[in-house]
């Protein structure tokens, strides 16, 4: 028996018990839990974890998931993976530190084969979104927090890497509040439907990764695959205090008093590859009820989609035009902004839908002829001090 790690194989429970169980036992001794492949046991011969409820992390924890799947259950209604300081009935969710979550190996988490939820909060199920809860009296009939793939609320000083995240049941990856962290070599692997007992189910709101609001000091770099929505997305709205302690919403964090503690900024995300499946975005900026969004570096991002396949709406997308959120953002609360090194094939490869202020957008090669390489349609009256260069084709939809 290896002392250096505690290992779930050695509790008893269901699986999600055993690996929870692994997690207290390891918090309290200050050990790593190391999560190697399911060994078979008497009831079960599968060497993978399936997971009836979600793996809870507190402070000081790390989370190592060596050469192992880790499944959502049929029964399994929740995330894969989720900051203990979250969860239903909880309003005040308290800061948390040093939470690490390491994939080493072939690492995959995985969606039930048939959901019970998928899609956010604005999807009725059996209508936009698939989901065995159908109807069901006494089950939420729209998707929620509880569909994303791994969330943290409120952590800082935190890691993710080294997962491949297949056919989650809405976002892989939210972040609301966190700080000082680092995600790096995530592979996303979804396309916005799934095949559910020979028919092809809408499973909506796949994004990979997401950057909510209240984020700051971030390191993104390696995001790699394939998504039903779009693959990285900073995406800062506010949502009602009063939803987000129950199954009301897609975020599980109240609205804090100061509204500056909304603003996302200082985050870095590089080398992206990959594509929407669902025809979004690859990349995606967007503030809006107010929240702010500053010092964003961009660098490194290839378009990956199939040559004769569906093109992406964007490569890069900034803002939007939503009259729910508060249409377009005022001028100057998107700012600081660095796009370079892009490759792009989709159907816009630089849009702005929404405003954009002293930012720089460069080295951006456009492989479609048909449209302009930096295109904006919110207005350019709704752009200040925005500086292009080494633009291919040199071509703005500018008058």
């Amino acid at each position: 028996m290896d002392n250096t790690y505690i290992n779930p194989n050695h509790f008893s429970g269901n699986d999600s018990e055993k690996i929870n169980q692994a997690v207290q036992v390891a918090a309290a001794c200050g050990k790593i839990v190391r999560v190697p492949a399911r060994e078979p046991d008497a009831a079960e011969e599968r060497t993978y974890w399936l997971l009836d409820s979600a793996i809870l992390l507190p402070a000081n924890t790390t989370l190592l998931l060596e050469n192992c799947k880790l499944k959502l259950s049929n029964q399994c209604r929740d995330n894969f993976i989720r900051s203990a300081n979250a969860g239903y009935g909880i309003s005040d969710i308290r800061e948390l530190e040093n939470i690490h979550v390491k994939g080493i190996g072939t690492v995959l988490l995985e969606g039930a084969d048939d959901p019970r939820s998928t899609g956010d909060r604005s999807k009725v199920l059996g209508e936009r979104a698939y989901g065995t809860d159908a109807g069901k009296s006494g089950e939420l009939q729209h998707g929620d927090w509880r569909n994303v793939g791994v969330l943290f609320a409120s952590v800082k000083n935190f890691s993710i890497s080294g997962l491949t995240i297949k056919d989650s049941h809405c976002w892989g990856i939210s972040m609301e509040y966190c700080s000082d962290g680092v995600i790096r070599d995530i592979v996303f692997d979804s396309k916005g439907v799934m095949n559910i007992n020979g028919t092809e189910e809408q499973t909506p709101n796949q994004d990979g990764l997401d950057i909510r609001r209240g984020c700051r000091n971030l390191l993104v770099e390696n995001i790699s695959g394939k998504t039903g929505d779009d693959l990285v997305a900073v995406t800062a709205i506010l949502s009602h205090r009063e939803m987000t302690k129950t199954f009301e919403a897609t975020e599980i964090s109240q609205i804090p008093d100061d509204p500056r503690e909304n603003d996302v900024y200082n985050i870095i995300i590089r080398n992206v590859r990959g594509y929407s499946a669902g025809n979004h975005q690859i990349v995606r900026l967007l503030n809006a009820s107010g929240v702010r969004l500053r010092n964003i570096l961009i660098d490194g991002v290839v378009d990956c989609s199939p040559v004769d396949g569906l093109k992406n709406i964007a490569t890069i997308r900034i803002g939007d035009n939503v009259a729910a959120w508060g249409g377009i953002a005022p001028v100057g609360d998107a700012a600081h902004i660095q796009i370079c090194n892009v490759f792009s094939r989709s159907k816009r490869s630089i849009l702005i839908a929404g405003s954009i202020a002293d930012s720089i957008i460069s080295n951006v090669i456009n492989a479609n002829s048909e449209t302009p390489t930096v295109q904006c349609d919110s207005g350019w009256e709704y752009v200040l001090n925005l500086h292009l260069s080494n633009l291919m084709p040199d071509t703005t939809n500018r008058r």
